[in-house]
């Protein structure tokens, strides 16, 4: 942890340090907060908010400048690996003699040449067609075009620029980089086993039986398509055409800021129509109302006594790796919670690896939680997320609009991208609801 960051989560324990003495000092004179305290309070939340938006923009830069350094590498030591194997054995003599490998559209995504040609893709420079005539193989050339049926250049990007914008949404996600992740080759549908019920205990037995026939466990197929999502950025083309900047990182970052938004809107709250299904969103292909927990809590708040009721709703086993999701107005209300021997059940994180927790467990905030205090409805959750599947096509796609926005010196980018999520086993949530 640098310093900055050092400093960011001192002041931020600080602040948690000074807001605990108003609470504190009101409640052993057993009254609430006088006008003063609560305007000193607030002040003090704003400062608290701030902070953690900041580190969370740090750490995000840390991640960002650790992951390009690892992909680096791991092309470096690629293309090493592809340059030794690129001479092969003949079979049809004994491998006395060797000839070069023709690369198929997956390795030719990879070279330099394809990546060149791509940059200037990007710039506007050259067409998806000029581009397409540029590939030498024809097989390749062909496949190159995505999306016969659609209009405009749509091409299927290079192999790193994809594994590079799914780590950018990994670091903005959270949910991608806590749940289980299925990279597809192509937009293919993949049948995902649901268990219904739970097995059985096992049998002891003799080394040559197996035990008594369990009839108790019923399989659904929950089958997962990646469905398209598309996203329109523009930017400078002065900014463009400077030799300088790197076309190919900026479109990228903004795809993935765009990209990011909109699925962690659709992994919270997607209906499954069209879209993933989201862990907010009642199913019985996913979370029913089975799982929802809203003893002790009012109609319009959340309390200390209905998340001990959620913690042990859910059992060992999926304890051992849950989270704590919330909107910030939620975490705002529980960082005041105190369990029954007057302890606060939500404790500061001190550093990058010890984040902020509440009952021991980490807690992850998220804009797209939701966030309405009123009668009956969602207001965060507890849960395992090895158990919400997430399966991305990565054939993405990007289109250049060179004249579209000419007359405000802009080139557009639409980014086309295949993802598809849904819980699986929802005995591993638990929804904190009102009453």
């Amino acid at each position: 942890m640098n310093d900055k960051l050092k400093k960011l989560y001192e002041e931020r324990v600080k602040i948690d340090t000074d807001q605990r003495a108003i609470l504190d000092a009101a409640d052993k004179e057993k009254r609430g907060l006088n006008a003063d305290e609560e305007t000193n309070y607030e002040n003090m939340d704003k400062r608290f908010q701030e902070l953690s938006a900041e580190i969370k923009a740090e750490e995000d830069l840390i991640n960002r400048a650790e992951n390009r350094k690892k992909t680096h590498e791991q092309r470096a030591e690629m293309f090493k690996e592809r340059a030794s194997e690129g001479i092969k054995p003949d079979p049809g003599d004994n491998g006395r003699e060797k000839r070069k490998v023709t690369p198929g559209i997956a390795e030719y995504r990879t070279t330099d040449e394809y990546k060149t040609l791509y940059r200037d893709f990007l710039s506007g420079s050259l067409s998806a067609k000029e581009m397409r005539n540029n590939v030498k193989d024809v097989e390749i050339r062909r496949t190159l075009q995505a999306d016969k049926d659609v209009v405009g250049g749509f091409l299927v990007v290079p192999e790193t620029f994809m594994t590079e914008l799914i780590q950018d949404l990994k670091d903005a996600v959270f949910i991608r980089g806590l749940a289980r992740t299925i990279p597809m080759p192509k937009a293919d549908s993949i049948a995902w086993p649901v268990l219904d019920d739970t097995v059985d205990d096992s049998n002891w037995t003799s080394e040559l039986k197996t035990g008594a026939e369990d009839d108790k466990m019923d399989f659904e197929k929950l089958t997962m398509l990646p469905k398209p999502s598309a996203k329109r950025v523009k930017i400078s083309e002065t900014l463009i055409r400077k030799s300088a900047i790197d076309i190919e990182a900026l479109v990228r970052t903004e795809l993935g800021y765009k990209f990011g938004l909109t699925e962690e809107k659709a992994f919270l709250t997607g209906n499954g129509s069209g879209q993933p299904l989201g862990l907010f969103t009642v199913s019985a292909a996913g979370i029913t109302t089975a799982r929802d927990v809203s003893t002790g809590n009012t109609t319009t708040e959340i309390k200390a006594d209905n998340l001990i009721e959620v913690k042990y709703t859910l059992k060992a086993q999926w304890r051992k790796n849950c989270v704590w999701m919330f909107h910030r107005d939620g975490i705002k209300a529980i960082r005041k919670l105190k369990t029954g021997d007057g302890q606060y059940i939500w404790k500061p994180g001190i550093s990058t690896d010890k984040q902020d927790t509440i009952l021991e467990y980490p807690v992850y905030e998220s804009e797209y939680v939701p966030n309405t205090f009123t009668t009956g409805l969602y207001v965060g959750l507890l849960g395992d997320l090895r158990y919400y599947v997430i399966v991305t096509a990565l054939d993405m796609r990007v289109a250049v609009l060179t004249e579209l926005y000419a007359e405000t010196n802009e080139i557009g980018y639409i980014g086309r991208m295949e993802v598809d999520a849904a819980p699986i086993r929802e005995n591993a949530f638990v929804r904190v609801k009102l009453a």
